[in-house]
């Protein structure tokens, strides 16, 4: 059974590799929440355009702000759920 051990001044939990391979966690940024049972582990979700409007303006700044077109950076994003296949 696991239990939590110390690590410096924080605690930590040794899983099963079998369980994190099972749930699908290997090699992933990890998410937690409080449930009323006690805690879940997730795999963090990223949208799929989620920070690309930094990167831009980045890029922009970095190379050339002549360049710099603005209407599609403020342009409305759409989500995927809105075209039709």
């Amino acid at each position: 059974m696991p239990q939590l051990i110390k690590i410096g001044n924080s605690r930590g939990i040794r899983i099963p590799k079998t369980l994190i391979e099972q749930a699908g966690l290997e090699s992933q940024e990890l998410e937690f929440a409080l449930v009323e049972e006690g805690l879940l582990i997730k795999p963090v979700h990223y949208h799929a355009r989620q920070g690309w409007e930094k990167r831009i303006r980045e890029a922009v700044q970095t190379y050339d702000e002549a360049e710099f077109e603005s209407e599609w950076l403020d342009a409305a994003l759409t989500d995927d759920d809105t075209w039709e296949w």
